[in-house]
């Protein structure tokens, strides 16, 4: 299995991060997308330097790393963090620019300096031939941030044809076949085992199994039944069988493809 979304760099892993990644590993991981989005632009880093701390360990998953600021960040988005981005989306480790995008949930930046700091990332990934990792939550009870960002990836993302994933998909199924239009991945996360959410199942449920990718994001969105416990890669398995149950497909079936999907799409090997 691939967990393509995870935030290894979490603080909350400090103590154990190791034997995190031991788990990962017994449980069928084999390969992680650690997402360099830090706390901030001051530490987007960090992703890159867990990938090269581990690269090579007997019993842990190969690390790769993305680079971005996220848009609860994007306030804090300049000149100094846009070098930084670039120069990091030149390591070989670095497969993806994100998670960038627009979050109309909580606003913690100014949705006008969202956009401004998510078209910035786009042109700097395009320069580098990088795809994209999209985070969007939309204001309670709409799909505005998912209409932008929908819109956004046509006018300005689209033309450069490398595509990318959308993390975490909570968008109605018109977002993911727009999206699957323009070159992208459709993921699913934790969340997709809570009892509210047969919206995203009812998705998932129609995402062709060749267009999708599983995730963690942890250390959030534990699925069920470890909600509300500190999330970890091992738990992708959980994902998995979800979408298997859902489909009536062996949680093997499911893992073995979004494998394919997630090296098929980076271009990576896939580990045994």
């Amino acid at each position: 299995m691939i967990d393509s979304h995870a935030h290894l760099d979490s603080p909350r892993y400090d103590e154990d991060r190791s034997a995190l990644l031991e788990r990962a590993w017994a449980a069928g991981v084999r390969q992680i997308l650690s997402i360099g989005i830090g706390e901030g632009p001051d530490t987007m880093q960090q992703a890159l330097e867990i990938s090269r701390q581990f690269a090579g360990h007997p019993g842990i998953p190969k690390i790769w790393a993305s680079a971005g600021v996220h848009p609860h960040e994007a306030r804090f988005a300049d000149d100094a963090a846009y070098s930084k981005l670039d120069r990091l989306l030149q390591q070989p480790e670095v497969l993806a620019c994100g998670e960038i995008g627009l979050d109309y949930f909580y606003d913690h930046s100014p949705r006008d300096i969202q956009q401004q700091v998510f078209t910035r990332q786009m042109e700097i990934a395009a320069a580098r031939k990088k795809p994209v990792i999209i985070h969007c939550r939309p204001s309670q009870n709409s799909t505005d941030a998912w209409d932008d960002t929908l819109e956004m990836l046509e006018t300005q993302w689209a033309r450069n044809n490398l595509g990318g994933i959308l993390h975490c998909f909570t968008g109605e199924w018109r977002h993911a076949r727009e999206a699957m239009d323009l070159g992208f991945l459709i993921s699913f996360a934790g969340n997709i085992t809570f009892p509210k959410a047969q919206a995203i199942r009812d998705v998932a449920a129609v995402v062709p199994l060749d267009r999708m990718l599983i995730e963690t994001d942890a250390p959030f969105l534990a699925p069920v039944p470890n909600r509300g416990r500190r999330n970890e890669p091992a738990w992708v398995k959980q994902v998995a069988e979800k979408i298997g149950e859902m489909r009536n497909l062996p949680a093997e079936q499911v893992a073995a493809r979004t494998t394919d999907n997630f090296s098929a799409f980076f271009g990576t090997e896939i580990a045994a």
